[in-house]
């Protein structure tokens, strides 16, 4: 049984449409990009967030970034696809997604050199297209997958937001909890504020209170107390990136939370599509962390909560080590240590 889906992201009259995450809970808006410009500003200030979606945007940010493209030759316009590319991927420098999606359509480009450089836009904007679709299916597998950890009743604790606001779809970690409602399955929540951006509580709440999922907010210091008391059966976690060896690339907090899951005996599960899995780095160490505004700490909503100019350090991601996974659900499957092994395999199927 498929969940029911609203889609926070697509294209309409040649524009890339998006739900402004950054304006929730209070306001419901949809920005309208039609610029390469706009299309980066709203993936580097978090108008669109997770890695599926930052993916999909940035597809269609390079479709409308070659629109202007000299279509003399196709060595100019792919010189201007390049730069177009290499703008775009300077948005977000963590979420593999990101540079997978313009991958694709570099590659794409380059499988039709011979043909009219209109065609090749045209078939740029259909590759986004199926990029969007492909990660709408993905969202169902990844759920049909993970729901197989679900029983009726249980309590599970998330971070951040892995939702039909982070995907083209229902989401990576909750899709399983979204297929387990259609199928009358009763599953408690808990969703982490995910400080300092707040997007459990901007987000997640707001998107599973919308659904009629039950949840309960807490704040990332809350974890350890809430797993004691015996409320929390599982864990599952999204990912920005996936290493070679398992180790995984989320939202800063999430390594805190593997590290809590363990001392209590809670099963530890990350939920991302294969695109999110990077053989080219072999561990976790590799990975460049993105450091942000250290105003994002220092004020909440406009308001200062530290004193000015106290230094900072505001990683957006940590790195959890792949001892600390028990499993990693994608479209294909459920995968299971060892990682160095299981995951290339994944990715030849």
């Amino acid at each position: 049984m498929s969940a029911p889906q609203e889609s926070y992201i697509r294209w309409e009259n040649d524009r890339l449409i998006l739900l402004d995450q950054t304006r929730l809970p209070q306001e419901k808006h949809f920005l309208a990009l039609d610029s390469v410009e706009g299309v980066f500003e709203a993936i580097q200030k978090l108008r669109v967030r997770g890695a599926p979606a930052i993916g999909v945007a940035a597809a269609y940010g390079l479709v409308i970034g070659v629109r202007e493209a000299p279509e003399a030759s196709f060595d100019a316009f792919y010189n201007h696809l390049l730069k177009q590319k290499e703008f775009l991927a300077a948005s977000r420098p963590t979420a593999v997604n990101l540079f997978w999606a313009l991958d694709r359509l570099e590659r794409k480009a380059l499988s039709l050199r011979e043909r009219p450089v209109r065609e090749i836009k045209q078939a740029l904007l259909q590759e986004a297209r199926a990029i969007q679709d492909e990660d709408r299916a993905m969202t169902e597998a990844i759920g049909r997958h993970g729901l197989s950890l679900l029983q009726d009743g249980m309590g599970v604790l998330t971070h951040c937001n892995t939702g039909k606001l982070a995907t083209a779809g229902i989401g990576t970690a909750v899709a399983p909890i979204y297929l387990a409602k259609a199928q009358g399955m009763k599953i408690r929540v808990f969703a982490d504020e995910t400080r300092p951006l707040l997007q459990g509580a901007r987000l997640t709440a707001w998107e599973l209170m919308d659904a009629g999922i039950d949840v309960t907010l807490i704040t990332d210091s809350m974890a350890a107390v809430v797993m004691r008391r015996g409320w929390v059966d599982l864990v599952i976690v999204g990912a920005d990136r996936i290493a070679r060896n398992g180790d995984v690339a989320n939202k800063i907090g999430t390594y805190g939370l593997a590290l809590l899951a363990k001392a209590h005996g809670i099963p530890f599960y990350v939920a991302a599509p294969s695109s999110t899995i990077d053989l080219e780095t072999a561990t976790g160490d590799e990975i460049v962390i993105e450091e942000r505004d250290p105003d994002e700490v220092r004020t909440c909503y406009g308001c200062r909560i530290a004193p000015a100019g106290v230094s900072v350090y505001n990683p957006a991601f940590d790195v959890t080590p792949h001892e600390l996974v028990a499993g990693i659900i994608t479209e294909k499957g459920m995968i299971r240590p060892p990682y160095s092994k299981t995951l290339p395999h994944l990715l030849e199927r």
